[in-house]
């Protein structure tokens, strides 16, 4: 019995979330903690920060992603919509008018 009780708690710590990563934190709560959607937010999130470094889009655009891919009012970043829209060549071409 006490060998069930000593796993489940194993277990339970487990589903916990990282408390000291917020990055991992924010996709946790926007994911609500399913494990594919935390892979797809991952996975966005790494393309993007790739990508950032590698175009280096104008403070502007990122500042423009960063509140379109923001959920309302929480504050909480979706990774899939920013990559999506730091990307987009419609808003890279809006700088030139």
């Amino acid at each position: 019995m006490g060998l069930v009780v000593a796993s489940t708690g194993v277990m339970a710590e487990a589903k916990l979330p990282p408390l000291r990563d917020p990055v991992f934190l924010n996709i946790g709560f926007v994911c609500q903690w399913q494990d594919a959607c935390i892979e797809k937010q991952q996975s966005a999130m790494k393309k993007a920060l790739a990508y950032g470094k590698r175009a280096k889009p104008s403070n502007w655009q990122v500042q423009f992603c960063n509140r379109r891919a923001t959920f309302r009012r929480s504050g909480r970043i979706d990774w899939i919509s920013y990559y999506a829209c730091i990307r987009n060549p419609k808003i890279r071409s809006a700088a030139g008018r």
